[in-house]
């Protein structure tokens, strides 16, 4: 970035933190804390909905720019306004879905016109509302939402700065400072706040335009290989659930992360961390790939973490699982 550009960064990063700091008295004020129950992973009440700060990122950045893509604005607006109405009551799952639906549908209009037969954009919208669920469920320790979207940000970021420009640099950048500002209160062993819904579902809703933004610029269909951690975690969570005839829309402790974080007790930033670094390891060889058009690489990449991801859940609950029966033992 240009000097005039980090200033602006700078200035905007300092508006975002003084939001951030109005929000917790707001939050705490209005009791908007999480208080632990037999599903959470801490034990003491929390802010729940620092993410709120992602929207001030996309806000800050939408005024910048001269209010460009308004519908993409509008639909992370109403993603974080029912999000946050969720933080404070719980909403039934219909009215959250009608809010999915109309946010999605709002960014493919913004992206319109889009060259994809009506059977792919059917699918790309269920894909794009699972999406926001996924995140939403993976976001259960401290550090993962935040960690996962910055290595996520930061690939979007290199390829728009050395592969090919298909998003707003400035967008990026804000972004990145809301996720940074975010982690400083989240990224720690004692959090100071958690997300909430209203900061897991607005990351994803601004990730998932972002993806979709460098899909129809390059027409390929495989850089949703970006998400391929979180995804695995999610959708193997909910065949193993299904197997077991439970509600999957219930909250729960049976992702891997879950897992290893409570019931093997690896430290929260730990587990966090690693879902980041073998995300961005996979990131890397995702783009280098493509950049090379060898295709059957990242289909490796896949067949080998789903394999790896699978052999390590299944240990991990069979220990688990024997721990168990050794206790009711005695």
């Amino acid at each position: 970035m240009e000097t005039n550009a980090w200033i602006s960064w700078v200035l905007a990063s300092l508006a975002l933190i003084v939001a951030e700091l109005a929000y917790f008295k707001i939050a705490d004020r209005l009791n908007v804390i999480d208080k632990p129950n037999e599903r959470s992973s801490h034990t003491n009440p929390i802010i729940r909905g620092g993410g709120v700060i992602f929207l001030f990122g996309v806000l800050i950045w939408f005024f910048q720019s001269d209010l460009q893509w308004p519908w993409f604005v509008l639909g992370v607006m109403l993603i974080a306004m029912i999000s946050f109405i969720d933080d404070v009551t719980s909403l039934h799952p219909l009215i959250r879905f009608l809010f999915h639906l109309t946010a999605v549908l709002l960014i493919f209009f913004q992206l319109w016109p889009l060259p994809w037969p009506a059977y792919l954009l059917l699918a790309a919208v269920i894909v794009c509302i699972g999406t926001l669920n996924a995140f939403n469920f993976m976001d259960g320790i401290n550090g993962i939402t935040g960690v996962y979207a910055l290595v996520t940000l930061i690939s979007f970021a290199c390829i728009d700065r050395w592969v090919v420009q298909f998003t707003s640099t400035d967008l990026l950048a804000l972004v990145v400072a809301s996720v940074l500002i975010f982690l400083f209160f989240n990224f720690r062993k004692a959090a100071l706040c958690f997300a909430g819904d209203v900061g897991s579902v607005t990351i994803a809703f601004i990730l998932i335009f972002i993806l979709l933004q460098l899909i129809r610029t390059t027409g390929n269909f495989l850089w949703p290989l970006f998400f391929l951690v979180h995804g695995t975690d999610s959708i193997v969570t909910i065949i193993y659930r299904l197997r077991r005839k439970e509600n999957i829309f219930k909250a729960h402790r049976t992702h891997l992360y879950q897992y290893l974080s409570n019931e093997m007790k690896v430290p929260h930033l730990a587990v966090s961390s690693i879902y980041g670094i073998v995300q961005a390891m996979i990131n890397a060889a995702v783009a280098v790939s493509l950049m090379q058009l060898n295709y059957a690489l990242p289909l490796l990449i896949t067949i080998g973490f789903v394999s790896i991801y699978l052999f390590v859940r299944v240990r991990v609950v069979s220990k688990i699982e024997r721990r168990k029966t050794k206790m009711l033992k005695y």
